[in-house]
């Protein structure tokens, strides 16, 4: 048994208004999944799915950056880089680390 959303369920989850709904059922861009005899429409599950189903792109890396001012700070730098790298291994995406020391002029 699939679950069924009202249009304004259903738009609060997209982050859209229930408006941008009605119109993209007109458009033809994505109609409800069955309208009830009293005109309300509903959204399945799936649909629901589909809709959030936006495939990452793999290629993509995240990127953190890491700097200090001067050299007088390099300890601070590795303190910065070790925990960048915690987060980001955390977070359980691809990343790399780019550092500087920044010469302030």
């Amino acid at each position: 048994m699939s679950k069924y959303y009202s249009i304004n369920k259903f738009s609060k989850i997209l982050g859209v208004l229930a408006q941008t709904l009605r119109n993209w059922d007109k458009k033809g861009k994505l109609h409800p999944h069955h309208t009830s005899s009293n005109g309300y429409r509903y959204y399945s599950h799936e649909q629901l799915n589909q809709v959030m189903n936006v495939k990452p792109n793999l290629d993509r890396s995240v990127i953190g950056y890491c700097r200090v001012s001067s050299n007088k700070q390099k300890d601070d730098l590795e303190r910065q880089i070790e925990n960048m790298k915690l987060y980001l291994t955390a977070q359980g995406k691809p990343f790399e680390i780019i550092s500087d020391i920044g010469s302030g002029i």
